[in-house]
Formats: C-alpha cells, structure tokens, sequence
C-alpha cells in the first residue's frame, strides 16, 4: 500500500470498493491506457467491465437500484480510476453529475424512469451549459426553449459535452425567459432524450461530430446545435422554469470536487513514475534520486500530492455532512489542478528527454493536466467563487 494520499476513517465497504477499482485500475487500464490514448480509441472494454462493477450506479441510491455511497466514495474512486487514464473518469463524470441532480431536483416521475437505468449504465449521462460565445458568463446563455402547446421548441448552440456522441440523455441549461429581474433566474434545466451518434441523431438535434483535442482523448467531446427541437414540458428537471442555474449549479459544484479528484489521480501516477524512475536512471555514478537537486523534487512532489487529497477528502466530507462546501470545493478545485500541472511537469523533467518521447507515460500526463486547469469552471473562476465566499464570512461589522 502506497504512503500518500491515503484517507482515514474509510468504512470496512469504502476500503472493499477502493481496493476492487485499484486491481481494476492496475490490471485493466494502466496497461491499455497509453496505446488507447494515442489512437483516440473509446475504452468500450474498459466501460463494460465499470458496468458490472456497479460504478455507474454508485452514488444513486438504492431504492432505484445503484449502491447509495458518498460524494468521498466516488472521488476516492474517480482519484484512483483518473490514476489509471483521466479520459475514464470522464467518462463515467457526466453520468454522476447527471445522476446527482435528477436525484436531489427530479420530480418523482423523472427519477422512477431514468434512475434505476442510470444505475446499470443503460441511461448515459451528459450535461451541457456552454456556448460557442459563452466562455464563464453561464447567465448570458442564448440557446432558447420557446412553449408551443405541451412542448418546448429548442434552438441554439451548445458547446463542450463531455460524452457528447455516446451519452442518451443529456441535461441541457437553456433560456426560457421567465420575466425575472436577474438573467440566471431565466434560465431552466430540460432532459433531453437522444439516441447515440453523431449526425443529426433527433429530428432539429444535431451532434457534429467529435473535437480534436491536445489531451483528454478517448472520451468524445462535441458540439449540440438544435435546430426546432421538440421537448416535451415533462422533461424540465423538477417539473418547473426558471430552476435551471441553481440546478446545474449544484451539479458543477460536486463535479469539482470530481475534478479534484481527477487532479489528485494525475498527480499520483507522476509522482509515482517519477519516484521509479529516478531510482532506476543514474549519472555521475548513482540513481539520480540521490542527487538532492532530485531528491528535493520527489519531496515536494509528494508534499503537494497529499496536500490536494487532503483538501479534496475535505470538500467531499463536508458535502456528505449538509455543510455548504462551495468555497471548499473551489479551494480544492483549485489547488488540486494547480498542483497537478506543477507535479506533472516536475516528473516529466526527472524523466529529461525520455519525457518528451510518445513510448513514456508521462508524455500523455503532460497533455492530461492542462484540462483540469479549466474543467469546471477556471482556476480565475474559482478564485472568484473564494473570494465572494470569504468576504461574505468576513464581512466588516
């Protein structure tokens, strides 16, 4: 058992869970990963066995079929499973987040029809809020739902979902023009049912096709443009308008504690090729790792390592507890995907040319980590989020 990152107080299930997804993570996705990452290949495979392993459906509860277990549970996993291959975890992200808010804001009818089908990973989770135009600025959404009889007719452009192609449902953040005095009060969350592909999939739905990307591969991220999309009205999330920010909202807010968890993941498995490799590679007549120039590396290395996992187990606790956690959750956001680029690139040097060489893992880390500095909302966005919290709690009297 590895030193770092481990978290204390885990139920005698937790550890069974965490020790299955590690041989899974060991045997099935860290020797697969590299060649599949470079063909750009969907790990099918790799998504079966998550099926049977019931990790679709862990956070769901078990009234509706999944495993019931913890925000910390899950990013225990998702840290372990992004150890193997990031572009899994994002896989199965979508999917949770989804799945988080139909549970907490689904009417009863909504969770009855796509919960227990969430669980068994036959309903595949997407949600999307950006826009070509977007950027961070949610509440200047354009995409537009308009009422026509007992539907919605939807037209606009959507950008950046994760799962885009291969997801069949995806939770979709559009204006509906409430007559609110604030923006974000206009908008409202639609589930919207859409067979798998690309094309146009749906009558007025379209998925382009997928987004070349420097890194995250394997994992399909597109486009969603519609063009006079019928939804029916019992497709908006809770049953009514105008819900939709605060919704996506606290979908985004766990999935940033998920990207920490991805971050800590990344951060582990350099620190690790890092700390092997240092002890096999030798100059000037011994292993560089006792050279203190590297030494002193590998050390703060593992210090940030434990100090992102610390900070995530946090955020994830407090989540469990009630506690509100949006400035904890961007606080570990924010740390976990700084320092993960920071250890990424302090292995890649320990590697020196070999690094930048396609045959060594940590050439596909080094395009991995980049992404978590933005998924979820930018480092600037979260120190935002921080800072507004903060000043709220400090607030002169």
């Amino acid at each position: 058992m590895a030193r770092l990152a481990q978290t204390a107080g885990l139920t005698e299930i937790q550890q069974e869970i965490l020790s299955t997804v590690r041989t899974f993570v060991d045997k099935e996705i860290i020797p697969h990963a590299t060649a599949l990452e470079h063909d750009d290949t969907y790990p099918q495979d790799i998504v079966d066995g998550m099926k049977e392993m019931g990790l679709f459906g862990l956070t769901i509860p078990e009234e509706f079929g999944g495993l019931g277990e913890s925000l910390l549970t899950y990013a225990l996993v998702v840290e372990q499973i992004a150890r193997g291959w990031m572009s899994v975890s994002g896989v199965i992200n979508t999917h949770f987040i989804v799945a988080h808010m139909i549970t907490h804001h689904g009417t009863d009818e909504q969770k009855q029809r796509y919960l227990p089908r969430m669980a068994t990973g036959e309903v595949r989770g997407s949600f999307s809020m950006s826009e070509p135009d977007l950027g961070s600025d949610v509440a200047a959404i354009k995409t537009k739902a308009v009422a026509d009889g007992d539907d919605f007719v939807i037209d606009g452009a959507k950008m950046w979902l994760t799962n885009g192609g291969t997801s069949n449902l995806t939770a979709v953040l559009v204006r509906t023009d409430e007559g609110a005095d604030r923006p974000h009060q206009n908008l409202t969350c639609f589930l919207v049912d859409k067979p798998e592909g690309y094309g146009e999939v749906a009558p007025g739905l379209v998925v382009p096709g997928k987004i070349d990307k420097m890194g995250y591969k394997g994992v399909d991220t597109t486009e969603l443009v519609f063009k006079g999309h019928r939804v029916a009205a019992g497709q908006i999330l809770g049953g009514k308008r105008g819900g939709g920010f605060a919704q996506m909202m606290d979908g985004v807010e766990v999935g940033r504690v998920n990207v920490a968890a991805r971050a800590c993941g990344i951060s582990i498995r350099a620190f690790e090729l890092a700390v092997e490799y240092a002890q096999q590679r030798s100059t000037f007549g011994k292993p560089i790792a006792e050279h203190q120039a590297i030494a002193f590396k590998l050390a703060e290395m593992a210090t940030k390592v434990e100090a992102a996992h610390l900070m995530m187990v946090n955020a994830a606790r407090l989540k469990d507890s009630g506690e509100r956690f949006d400035v904890e959750s961007g606080m570990a956001k924010l740390l976990a995907s700084e320092y993960c680029a920071e250890v990424t690139q302090e292995s890649f040097r320990i590697h020196g040319g070999y690094g930048y060489s396609k045959e060594y893992e940590i050439e596909r880390l080094m395009r991995e980590a980049p992404f978590l500095l933005i998924g979820e909302g930018t480092s600037e966005i979260q120190k935002t989020i921080i800072s507004r919290g903060l000043l709220k709690e400090y607030k002169l009297r």
